[in-house]
């Protein structure tokens, strides 16, 4: 199981550094900078605190579930960030919110996992200087050397195939994460993710040719997640803490992501249907489940209560978000076209 969450995670997030291209990190970067900077933050907060108020679960466990918790998915939300009918603004805010979120909200997971397991080596700052920094500089180092090894035309008097070029990159994603395990043992999956960007940016026509050629594999990775996962969770398991994990999910769809979108934005151009709408399309889906596993590896006390917790979320959330994704697209779109014919170029769609 640790296996197969290992080298999901390092799939999954390597597909979302590549999708940092550099036009979207030089325009219309600021609402989900916005999102992911404030209201990633203050979801986990929010969680953790109404998961301490209503469990006996300890600040570290209520954190590490807040953390769980705070990624957003994109493939439940397809059929919103697909729609031409959606403005734009609101299409790539979610998208990149989304792709990018799991990266980021991957320090503090492992951090939370590590300070929960008791491991009485662990200490924050030393954690943020080697894994993190080390982790970071190792995938910079990885990305910098694959994007120039690989030519960009021919090679030996051959076309590099889209093929090839695709098998390259999911090769520079293994030598990201076995590079930085290396002393002085950085954090892999962080050097995955950066080294996604880098590569991204200073190679797109192998970001192209991955994202292309991948998407049969990042697939068959998200239904071995779904079906470990589903092997793993039972009834009593899912509501072992009754009514407490109940509202815990309750409170994380319906007020604390809302809260956090609705802080984060304030003071944007951005209306309130469209906080609104992007407050209540933050589904909880793969990235969150691939975390649990992880966690639910680590042989941390209450780590079964927290996945099935967070199990209990992605499920309610599944259906939740699954039902009403159409319908809010639809919402979200006519209100963008009354906006649009008032003259407010910002609200129409592209």
């Amino acid at each position: 199981m640790q296996g197969l969450a290992v080298v999901a995670m390092i799939l999954l997030l390597f597909r979302d550094g590549l999708e940092v291209e550099e036009e979207m990190l030089q325009e219309a970067w600021h609402l989900p900078l916005r999102k992911l900077v404030l209201a990633m933050p203050l979801t986990c907060f929010l969680v953790a605190l109404v998961t301490h108020a209503l469990t006996d679960l300890g600040w570290t466990e209520s954190f590490l579930l807040g953390a769980l918790l705070s990624p957003t998915d994109p493939v439940l939300s397809s059929a919103v960030i697909t729609n031409p009918r959606v403005p734009r603004l609101i299409r790539h805010s979610l998208n990149l919110e989304s792709g990018l979120n799991d990266g980021l909200a991957l320090p503090a997971v492992l951090a939370f996992t590590a300070a929960a397991a008791g491991d009485e080596d662990f200490v924050w700052w030393e954690f943020v200087l080697q894994d993190v920094l080390v982790g970071l500089v190792s995938g910079l180092a990885i990305a910098f050397v694959a994007s120039r090894l690989m030519p960009r035309g021919r090679a030996l008097g051959y076309e590099i195939s889209t093929h090839q070029k695709a098998l390259y990159g999911l090769g520079v994603a293994f030598a990201a994460y076995g590079t930085a395990t290396l002393p002085p043992e950085g954090n892999g999956f962080i050097a995955v993710f950066v080294a996604a960007i880098a590569l991204g940016i200073w190679r797109p026509d192998i970001r192209d040719c991955f994202k292309r050629q991948s998407e049969d594999i990042i697939e068959l990775v998200k239904l071995a997640i779904f079906v470990v996962f589903g092997a793993i969770i039972t009834i009593d398991g899912l509501f072992g803490d009754g009514w407490a994990a109940v509202a815990i999910v309750a409170f994380t769809l319906l007020v604390a992501r809302p809260v956090a979108v609705t802080v984060a934005l304030a003071g944007t151009r951005v209306g309130a249907d469209a906080v609104a709408f992007m407050s209540w399309f933050g589904p909880k889906g793969v990235a969150t489940m691939t975390f649990s596993l992880l966690v639910l590896s680590q042989g941390i006390a209450e780590g079964d209560r927290i996945f099935h917790i967070a199990s209990l979320t992605v499920l309610i959330s599944i259906i939740a978000h699954g039902v009403t994704d159409h319908a809010g697209a639809n919402w979200i779109a006519a209100h963008a076209e009354r906006a649009s014919a008032r003259g407010d170029p910002e609200a129409a769609p592209a």
